[in-house]
């Protein structure tokens, strides 16, 4: 946007490339951010986004977005962009870093999200040297969620939950997290700025861009902490937060670089490189001594995308009927994910996991429409049927179907799987009939690929040929009740 002076001046005012020239978020208010007037997140935004256009590096730049008030950095950067569970975005960042190694890979966190529910992510990424730039914004309070104390929450500094100020007794002290993490060895670049004025701005932007030219120039960690004002938690105008930065919270949290070895460091590889696709199950020391039985059979079929939902109580196999599921599906050559979710019992707890095998990339592992699910007990069934997808099926460990809870648009498999695995000589073997029968309703699978995976998971020679009779039986069951629907 430009004005024209008469005079023949002309001001110009440029939107950094790095940011997006509307904002998505809200159809009415494209031209505006989410923040609050006078939050310190929009002028950090600037600053970083400057940083990115002046190093030419906004085609290889990845943000790894918090939890908190800092959460939409999708909606702003015009980046690559990945949200991060709450506290983990050092993490996610170094998954990142280490799969793309030419990447600039940014963790742009708040306090709550660092210091409090990702202290270890943060502790142990520093600690690693990870090839990461982090920005710290410490506004000494849970923003987003109304104000509660955080780690950094001043001494006597009052919050929803020290509404009569913070103590040392009850709650501890502010946590110094430059301080702590410039006692480790392998930081390169670690340093406290603030936005208590024009100056300390200036410092602000100064230091963030030192964090991401290291990262340019191949060293290691570096991480800005920036002290800034929340006008809104604080109860304060925007003038009085900002003075509060530099006159109060200064004194609690001191300026200064607290670590920088960006001079004298040399350039080192990030990490050691990704190994190529076909050595690592070579790696994983799945390949050579065991012969045929772990040679992959690739699925001939063009595409594949089957999604599995296992239900049942703990101790019935519901995990590992999943995971043989999930090997032989990386036997054929698969893309394949295995999710599972169970309570804290490890006997009669419930128990459940997501499957899914797909010819290409994986978005999730969550499978919400299952194609397929199994249920090896009543209550299973009742809490997941209702998510199966029209046309999918259900496979059910009971002499029955629940009348209640039939359904016109799915197929059934209702068979007694516990009473046919007592029949074979155990009745836990009944998940890997229920898996025979799912293998072959999916018939995504070759045998070969099925028969290494129950070998690497079910060492004992006993089972094996256990589960792999129970496999055939299942198989057997399902042609039975199939032929048995086209005879009705």
């Amino acid at each position: 946007m430009s004005s024209e002076w008469d005079s023949g001046y002309a001001v110009s005012y440029t939107r950094s490339k790095a940011l997006y020239p509307r904002f998505e978020r809200k159809n009415e208010l494209q031209h505006q951010t989410h923040f609050c007037p006078g939050c310190g997140h929009g002028t950090i935004h600037k600053m970083v986004a400057a940083s990115i256009d002046e190093l030419g590096i906004q085609d290889r730049t990845i943000m790894v977005g918090p939890v908190g008030c800092g959460v939409f950095t999708y909606y702003y950067f015009d980046v690559g962009n990945v949200q991060a569970a709450h506290g983990r975005a050092p993490a996610v960042a170094t998954a990142i870093k280490r799969s793309r190694p030419q990447s600039v890979v940014i963790s742009y966190q708040g306090d709550g999200d660092l210091a409090a529910i990702g202290s270890a992510e943060i502790l142990h990424a520093a600690n690693r040297g990870e090839h990461i730039s982090v920005i710290f914004v410490n506004n000494a309070v849970y923003s987003m969620t109304g104000g509660q104390f955080a780690p950094t929450t001043l001494l006597g500094q009052k919050s929803t939950t020290t509404p009569l100020g913070r103590s040392a007794a009850a709650e501890g002290y502010p946590l110094h997290v430059s301080e702590l993490l410039a006692t480790l060895e392998a930081p390169v670049y670690i340093e406290r700025v603030a936005l208590g004025d024009n100056r300390q701005i200036v410092q602000a932007a100064r230091a963030i861009r030192r964090a991401l030219e290291n990262q340019v120039r191949g060293l290691g960690f570096s991480l800005v902490e920036v002290l800034a004002p929340c006008p809104t938690i604080w109860k304060m105008t925007p003038v009085e937060a900002q003075r509060w930065v530099r006159d109060v919270m200064e004194k609690t949290f001191p300026l200064g670089v607290f670590r920088d070895r960006s001079k004298e460091d040399l350039p080192q590889s990030p990490c050691e490189p990704v190994p190529a696709l076909e050595n690592i199950p070579e790696i994983l020391g799945l390949a050579g001594d065991a012969g045929a039985e772990n040679t992959p059979a690739s699925v001939k079929t063009a595409q594949v995308d089957l999604q599995v939902r296992i239900a049942g109580f703990g101790g019935q196999g519901v995990l590992l009927l999943g995971e043989v599921l999930a090997e032989a599906g990386l036997n054929a050559g698969l893309e394949v994910s295995w999710l599972p979710s169970y309570g804290p019992e490890m006997r009669s707890g419930t128990s459940n996991c997501h499957v899914r095998l797909s010819s290409a990339a994986i978005d999730s592992p969550l499978v919400s429409a299952p194609h397929l699910l199994v249920a090896m007990n009543e209550p299973s069934l009742r809490k997941f049927d209702r998510s199966v997808r029209p046309g999918g099926w259900i496979i059910y460990n009971g002499d029955e179907f629940p009348a209640d809870c039939a359904r016109a648009d799915v197929h059934v498999l209702a068979h007694p799987f516990t009473h046919t695995a007592d029949e074979l000589g155990d009745a836990r073997a009944c998940n890997m009939i229920m898996l025979g029968a799912l293998l072959e309703i999916a018939g995504v699978l070759p045998q070969a690929s099925i028969d290494a995976a129950l070998r690497r998971l079910v060492r004992n020679p006993r089972w094996v040929a256990l589960d792999e009779s129970a496999l055939n039986r299942g198989r057997l069951v399902c042609k039975e009740s199939l032929a048995q629907e086209v005879t009705q």
